[in-house]
């Protein structure tokens, strides 16, 4: 009688014991090859998800940019051979480093019963299953990635203010017979760029991309038609290049190739996310395709121009030809059509860290005038520097080389820690020289940029100071410079959630004023 009374108490006493909030998933960093039986793919919201070709293209069109403009300016600070086969290298590297994030991504996804992650959370995820020395650095790693990729697409969005500006300059200068100041133009894009920041749903760009591809494809093809219709005989060509240029040839091509903010989305994206990373797979395919569309517009852009290739290959076709200027034209249009899609990502990334700042009443008013300042911050740091060739190796350097290289060696290394280094711990080793690849790159690149950059405020030749060695900055565009950075720096701390320490831009930007 008793055991029966037992019998029949025992689920209540059950359910007095449970909780709604007991993990039934084991505790991150308690890994075990059981947990492999998780399948993340499966647990994946399926609609509107994208196929493998629909993916490859994707990948494709967020490589394939203005960068490859730039090519032809790489090979030339490369050399022809150097360059060229430094080209294929480098792409390689990025493409292995795309490779080891992903793959780390669905390891992570297993061993923490999640079924996708975006790039911030595979970092955090990585550090927070990893070492228990490096657990507490999990929050700070994901932030340091959030803020790594609003940093890169800022700086992305600087060097589309300078492109557009010279682009519209080469007009400008051939219609009107004046030499009017790049920086004038860059302050007639105002206007536009503040109405495409405030674009708040990637639904509305949809036309606008529609449009820059269109725009991008007919330049191209131009292009292609001036480079093929006259190639220097290679007596006139350099194969290597000085080691001074060779930062900037790598950094370069690192800004022109990297596409790694937008990989994790794609891949989170697909069908058959299985499919990206085999092989051949969809990342295989669709770098081997970059790869080669870079390295023909870099070569034989470097043998139709050869030392006098300029920042934009589009900067040397004749100014006073028509299909030379419908060139100008569509590529300006196409890269200030995109300038919202560039800019998308930060501004969400920056409002979410600070809209809880805002009362339900003015949140609409603080979002509105923090995007405003944001774009008038890109404008001002591309006034600053308004030379394009040292500007792409500046942003190549600082963000594409951390975020592209470093930061994906990294997050396999502390995932893979414990017992999955490999024989003799060949990963560790190898994600080692990856590491050292990016800190050199960075550090050598942003050397020389930054050296480039101050020339333009002391040598006379470039057109930025007089003959008294003082700089010729437009009053106009010093107030604007003013005004922006005495607004933002009187406006609240644009700091991350989970971070203490902020660097104010205020602080860098008036560092470089004359």
């Amino acid at each position: 009688m008793g055991k029966k009374e037992e019998a029949n108490e025992a689920p209540g006493e059950q359910m007095r014991d449970f909780s709604s909030t007991t993990k039934i998933a084991p505790v991150i960093g308690q890994y075990h090859e059981k947990d492999e039986l998780y399948d993340p793919f499966d647990h994946r919201d399926k609609k509107h998800t994208t196929s493998d070709v629909g993916s490859a293209t994707h990948l494709i069109k967020s490589s394939l940019g203005t960068g490859i403009l730039a090519m032809p300016s790489a090979i030339k600070n490369g050399g022809l051979l150097v360059g060229g086969i430094g080209t294929i290298i480098i792409g390689i590297l990025c493409s292995h480093c795309v490779h080891i994030l992903v793959r780390s991504s669905h390891v992570l996804c297993r061993r923490t019963k999640t079924p996708q992650m975006t790039y911030a959370e595979t970092a955090g995820a990585a550090f927070e299953s990893g070492p228990l020395a490096v657990r507490k650095y999990a929050a700070f790693a994901k932030n340091l990635v959030n803020w790594a990729l609003c940093a890169t697409y800022v700086g992305g969005a600087c060097v589309y203010i300078v492109f557009i500006a010279d682009a519209i300059k080469v007009l400008g200068d051939e219609y009107s017979g004046i030499d009017i100041p790049k920086r004038t133009y860059m302050l007639c894009l105002i206007p536009a760029v503040v109405l495409l920041g405030q674009i708040r749903h990637l639904k509305i760009l949809v036309p606008f991309s529609v449009i820059a591809n269109m725009s991008l494809t007919i330049g191209f093809s131009i292009t292609l038609y001036y480079i093929f219709s006259d190639l220097k005989p290679l007596s006139e060509i350099h194969y290597v290049s000085t080691w001074a240029q060779m930062p900037k040839f790598f950094a370069t091509v690192i800004f022109a190739i990297e596409g790694i903010g937008t990989v994790m989305p794609i891949e989170n994206s697909m069908a058959n996310p299985n499919h990206f990373i085999g092989c051949p797979g969809v990342l295989n395919i669709s770098m081997t395709v970059v790869i080669s569309l870079y390295t023909m517009m870099g070569v034989f852009g470097y043998l139709s121009f050869g030392d006098d290739a300029k920042g934009s290959i589009t900067l040397n076709l004749p100014p006073g030809d028509i299909l030379a200027q419908v060139v100008n034209i569509l590529i300006a249009l196409a890269v200030i059509l995109t300038y919202g899609l560039q800019f998308f990502v930060p501004l969400e990334i920056i409002w979410n860290s600070i809209k809880h700042k805002f009362s339900h009443r003015w949140e609409v008013l603080g979002e509105t005038v923090m995007r405003i300042l944001m774009v008038l911050l890109t404008v001002s740091v591309a006034m600053l520097v308004p030379r394009l060739e040292p500007f792409i190796s500046l942003v190549g350097a600082i963000f594409f080389s951390f975020l592209g290289i470093f930061i994906p060696a990294v997050v396999e290394t502390v995932s893979c820690w414990e017992c999955h280094l490999g024989t003799c711990n060949w990963r560790l080793w190898k994600n080692c020289f990856l590491a050292l690849v990016a800190v050199c790159a960075l550090i050598s690149g942003t050397w020389i940029s930054l050296l480039d950059i101050i020339s333009l405020y002391t040598t006379p030749a470039s057109g930025l100071v007089d003959s008294g060695n003082k700089t010729i900055v437009n009053a106009a565009v010093q107030t604007i410079l003013s005004t922006t950075l005495g607004v933002i720096n009187s406006t609240t701390t644009l700091s991350p959630v989970d971070l203490t320490t902020t660097v104010s831009p205020v602080d860098v930007i008036t560092t470089l004023l004359p």
